[in-house]
């Protein structure tokens, strides 16, 4: 089983409305990493100041990267035949799938949290929002609230989830039939 670890920033939290300013993918094949990549993106509409406070991604910085439609061919190739990963996987997939089958790629995949398999690996914890579990966890994040800095963090969560309790509980997960609860995509800042 493959996977694909995604974290992405944005304008705002609806796809049909808001861009995705950066994008990061760790390529990752139940062991270890095997591929990254990571760009920003030209979301064609100004970012809010709230979130550049957050983010650090300014409209000066996304103004010379390439639109989603330009790395969308590379995007979906990264992500076809793999296991879609993030933290708060709603958010993330909702994006990545609208923006890519809005630009002609029929696209899904099977979604696996990061918040909700750190619950069943790792009980207990207060928090699981990524700054939290990580802090838990003790895994050092390069670059918070950044797409890169996110997905490698993720990625890191996994690789001790597989490496503690193995594929059991993944694939618990990817065979659930029931609900999923949507988890706020900007809450607390510690959320996402």
């Amino acid at each position: 089983m493959e996977f694909a670890i995604v974290d992405i920033e944005t304008t705002g939290g609806m796809p049909s409305t808001h861009g995705i300013t950066e994008i990061a993918i760790v390529i990752h094949n139940g062991i270890e990493v095997t591929g990254k990549y990571s760009t920003l993106v030209n979301p064609m509409q100004k970012i809010p100041p709230f979130i550049v406070g957050m983010t650090g991604i300014s409209d000066e910085m996304v103004a010379k990267a390439p639109l989603f439609e330009e790395v969308a061919p590379q995007i979906y190739n990264l992500l076809n035949g793999r296991v879609f990963v993030a933290h708060n996987v709603s958010f993330d997939y909702g994006f990545v799938h609208y923006l890519l089958n809005h630009h002609g790629y029929s696209w899904s995949a099977p979604k696996l949290c990061t918040i909700r398999l750190s619950k069943k690996v790792f009980p207990g914890l207060i928090k699981y929002g990524l700054g939290s579990l990580t802090r838990d966890l003790g895994i050092h994040i390069e670059g918070r609230h950044r797409a890169w800095g996110d997905a490698a963090a993720t990625a890191k969560v996994l690789t001790m989830a597989i490496e503690k309790e193995g594929m059991d509980p993944i694939h618990t997960l990817l065979n659930k039939k029931e609900p999923r609860k949507k988890i706020a995509p900007l809450s607390d800042g510690d959320a996402i």
